[in-house]
């Protein structure tokens, strides 16, 4: 089902199982670059509301079925991160926050202003910026650099350029057609502030339980990279091995989904 009381956003909801207990903290999902809030409800949305959490997932502004879309790289950071301002507080009780890649920049940015019971960084955006990761790219994967180019600025890819960039695993071609038919470009605003525009202060970030994921095979967030923030904010990374940038869509997506899970649990969240 669709949830929109955040006037002109996207936002998919996805109501807990009434079979099992219900957890009254609901969970917020940031989708990354060049997506929208499609990514979570393949798996995540349906999977996180069957362990009995209310689970919703926005699209930013531009994105998706939200506001903006011709407007597109009118957008930054700060609105995004206001963007998820007004979805939390339209939510029922303040949400733990769940974000990858740029997501989990977006997170860092509005946990400089704003608490939350919780927050759950994927593959994110360093602090830092994209600098390293871009170089790195450039250095490594020419190509798949010069297609993601291509599709900030509007332009087509490949499927090949899309199962590089987020896949290790196997992905079936419907599937892979089925993703590429929902990307989209990406603001340069957005990308600009991400590289060095706008980066977030560590000092002024918000300390609150905070679980950080990457994926051993990452092209785009390398594990460094994930661990160059983990010890930004003094606590250690997860990685999972075998796995590509896009945890919540690879195969064995359950794996990050159960750790989220557990953590939640730890944290009594």
């Amino acid at each position: 089902m669709k949830h929109s009381r955040a006037e002109g956003l996207e936002i998919l909801a996805k109501i807990p199982d009434a079979k099992r207990p219900i957890h009254e903290r609901p969970l917020l999902f940031i989708h990354g670059a060049y997506t929208a809030a499609w990514c979570w409800e393949e798996h995540f949305l349906p999977w996180f509301a069957a362990q009995g959490y209310f689970s919703y997932a926005l699209s930013l502004s531009g994105h998706g079925g939200s506001r903006g879309r011709k407007q597109l790289d009118s957008f930054g950071i700060d609105d995004y991160v206001a963007d998820v301002a007004e979805t939390v507080a339209s939510l029922p009780a303040p949400p733990v926050l769940i974000g990858h890649s740029m997501g989990g920049f977006v997170l860092q940015k509005y946990l400089e202003r704003h608490q939350a019971p919780g927050a759950v960084l994927m593959c994110s955006v360093p602090p830092q910026g994209l600098m390293s990761a871009a170089f790195g790219l450039m250095f490594q994967k020419p190509g798949l650099m010069k297609e993601l180019n291509n599709l900030m600025s509007g332009g087509g890819t490949s499927l090949e350029t899309l199962r590089e960039a987020l896949f290790a695993q196997p992905v079936s071609l419907d599937d892979l057609r089925r993703f590429y038919r929902n990307s989209q470009a990406e603001s340069h605003r957005a990308i600009w502030d991400m590289t060095l525009f706008s980066l977030p202060s560590p000092s002024r970030v918000c300390r609150a339980p905070l679980l950080i994921l990457g994926a051993e095979l990452d092209h785009l967030i390398p594990v460094s990279l994930v661990e160059m923030t983990a010890r930004t904010y003094s606590t250690s990374a997860e990685i999972f091995p075998g796995m590509g940038h896009g945890l919540m869509l690879e195969h064995d997506w359950r794996k990050p989904a159960q750790r989220i899970i557990d953590w939640l649990g730890e944290q009594q969240l």
